[in-house]
C-alpha cells in the first residue's frame, strides 16, 4: 500500500518508520518464553505468599478471585502486546505519545511499588528457616541477595536470555515441589474445597482479611502493576512482530551495544501484512494463555491447597498478619511427609522468591530505562543499556537502605506494593483503550469483547482502589 500515513501519534515523539511486518517463525517453540517469564516472575508474592496466606486464614473460599485476576490480566497483557507487536514500541512509549510524561508517571509508580524489597526479604526469611539462624540476619541476607541480583543483571551479555534461563529453572523447581505436594501432602478435602471456592462455596472475605489484602492478592494473581507493562519489553527482546527490528537490551560491560532507534515502526495494512499479523496475534494469545495464565493459576491453586492442607484451622494461625505461616507450614510438612519435604518446601520457596526479585528489579529497570531514553534522552549519546545499568544499581542501593532502616516485614511490604500495583492497573487500563483505539489502523485496533474486557478492568481495579481508600480513611478517622 503506497502512500500509507502512520496512525501512531507524532505530536510528542517523532513519527514511526513504515516497514513490513516480519514473517512469524516457522517453529514457534523458539519464541515461546515471554509468557513463562511473566508467569515465573509473578510466581512470588501472590502464589507463594498472599494466596496461601488467605488459605491459611479463611480456607479456599476466595480462590475464584485468583481466576478473575488472572483472566483480567491475560486480556491486559494482550492489549499491551498488541501495541508492541504492531509498532515495536513499548506500551509506555505509546502512552508517552499521548502525553509526554505518562511513561514517567508509571515508572515512578512502579518504583514506589518495587523499591520495598518484600520479595527478597521473604526469600531471606525462608533461608533463615533452613539454617535456623533466626530473624536477626534477614536484612543482611536480603541485602546480599540484592547485590547478587544487581551483578547478575548488569554483567549478563544479553539480559533477557539470562533472566529467561533463571525463570525456567525456577518453574522447574516449583513444578517439582507441586508434584511432590500432590503425591504426599495435599489432602482430598482440599480438592473438594477448591471446587467449592470456584463455585457454590465462593464468597468475598473482606471482613476477615481486609480490602487491602484482597486487593493485593487479586492484583498479584499472575503478575500485577508494572510487570504487565513489561510484557512489551520482553516480547520485543524475543523478536515478536515489529519488535524484531529493535536491538535487544545488553550489558554495557559484557555485551555488544547497538545504536538503537528510540522510536518504532508501523506496517501498512496490506493483505500480506494483515495475514502475517493474524498469525502473530494467534501465536501471542496462545503463548500467553498456555504459559502465563495456566502456570499462574495452577501454582496459586496448588500452593493454596498445600496451605489449606497443612495450616488452615490451626490455633496459631488465627489473626496472623505476617509470613510466619510459611515456617509453620514447613514444620507441618516435615511431620506429615518427612524432614526432607520441609527442607524442600523452604528451599524451593527461597530460590523461587529470589528469582522473582531478580525479575522485578529487571522489569522495573527496563521500564525506567526505556522511558528515560526514548522520551527524555532521545537526542543524547547515552545508550538505553547504560541507563538500565544505572537504574539497576540505584534500585539495589535504595532497597538495601530500606532494609537497613528497619523496614523488613515482608507481608506488610508486599501488601503495600500490591495496592500500588492495583492503582496502576486501573489507570493504564484506561490508557490502553485510548491507545489501541486511536493509534492503530482499523483492521487491528481493539474492539468487541476485548474492548469490554478493558472496560471491566477499569471498573474492577477502580472499585478495589476506592474501597481501599475508604477503608483507610475510616481507620484514620475511627
Amino acid at each position: 500500500m503506497t502512500g500509507f500515513t502512520p496512525t501512531v501519534p507524532a505530536r510528542v515523539l517523532p513519527s514511526v518508520t513504515v516497514r513490513d511486518l516480519p514473517e512469524p517463525p516457522r517453529s514457534t517453540w523458539r519464541v515461546i518464553g515471554p509468557g513463562l517469564v511473566g508467569a515465573g516472575v509473578g510466581l512470588a508474592s501472590g502464589e507463594f505468599i498472599l494466596w496461601p496466606y488467605i488459605a491459611s486464614q479463611v480456607g479456599l473460599v476466595f480462590v475464584w478471585g485468583a481466576a478473575v485476576g488472572i483472566v483480567t490480566q491475560w486480556f491486559l497483557n494482550m492489549e499491551i502486546e498488541r501495541y508492541t507487536l504492531a509498532t515495536g514500541e513499548t506500551a509506555l512509549t505509546g502512552f508517552s505519545r499521548m502525553w509526554k510524561h505518562w511513561g514517567l508517571v508509571f515508572v515512578l509508580m512502579t518504583l514506589a511499588s518495587n523499591l520495598w524489597p518484600g520479595w527478597v526479604t521473604t526469600s531471606a526469611t525462608m533461608v533463615t528457616y533452613l539454617t535456623g539462624s533466626g530473624a536477626g540476619g534477614v536484612r543482611w541476607i536480603a541485602a546480599g541477595m540484592l547485590l547478587v541480583i544487581a551483578l547478575g543483571l548488569t554483567l549478563a551479555p544479553v539480559i533477557y536470555t539470562a533472566l529467561e534461563r533463571v525463570i525456567f529453572v525456577k518453574i522447574a523447581l516449583v513444578a517439582t515441589l507441586a508434584v511432590v505436594a500432590i503425591l504426599f501432602a495435599i489432602n482430598a478435602e482440599s480438592w473438594v474445597e477448591l471446587g467449592k471456592g470456584l463455585t457454590v462455596g465462593a464468597r468475598f472475605p473482606a471482613g476477615e482479611l481486609g480490602i487491602a489484602v484482597i486487593m493485593g492478592a487479586v492484583a498479584y494473581a499472575g503478575a500485577g502493576g508494572g510487570q504487565n507493562l513489561c510484557q512489551s519489553n520482553w516480547i520485543r527482546d524475543k523478536g515478536f512482530g515489529m519488535g524484531s527490528y529493535v536491538p535487544r537490551l545488553v550489558s554495557p560491560v559484557t555485551g555488544q551495544e547497538e545504536a538503537a532507534a528510540s522510536t518504532g515502526f508501523q506496517f501498512a495494512p496490506t493483505a500480506d501484512n494483515l495475514a502475517r499479523w493474524r498469525r502473530w496475534w494467534r501465536f501471542a494469545n496462545a503463548e500467553q494463555g498456555a504459559t502465563f495464565a495456566l502456570v499462574s493459576f495452577l501454582t496459586i491453586g496448588l500452593m493454596s491447597m498445600l496451605a489449606y492442607s497443612t495450616v488452615f484451622g490451626r490455633p496459631e494461625m488465627a489473626g496472623r498478619n505476617d509470613i510466619g505461616f510459611l515456617k509453620v507450614e514447613g514444620e507441618v510438612l516435615r511431620g506429615m511427609v518427612g524432614p526432607w519435604f520441609g527442607v524442600l518446601f523452604w528451599l524451593v520457596g527461597a530460590l523461587a522468591l529470589f528469582a522473582s526479585a531478580m525479575g522485578i528489579v529487571d522489569y522495573t529497570s527496563r521500564l525506567a530505562s526505556d522511558t528515560i531514553k526514548t522520551v527524555y534522552l532521545r537526542d543524547r549519546s547515552v545508550s538505553v543499556n547504560r541507563v538500565y545499568f544505572l537504574t539497576v544499581w540505584a534500585m539495589t542501593l535504595a532497597g538495601i537502605a530500606i532494609l537497613l532502616l528497619g523496614f523488613d516485614q515482608p507481608l506488610i511490604l508486599l501488601v503495600f506494593s500490591a495496592c500500588f500495583a492495583a492503582v496502576m492497573m486501573f489507570v493504564y487500563s484506561i490508557l490502553l483503550i485510548v491507545l489501541n483505539r486511536r493509534a492503530l489502523p482499523d483492521a487491528i485496533k481493539v474492539r468487541s469483547y476485548r474492548l469490554g474486557a478493558l472496560v471491566w478492568s477499569v471498573a474492577f481495579f477502580g472499585t478495589l482502589t476506592v474501597l481501599v481508600v475508604v477503608q483507610q480513611v475510616q481507620k484514620m478517622t475511627g
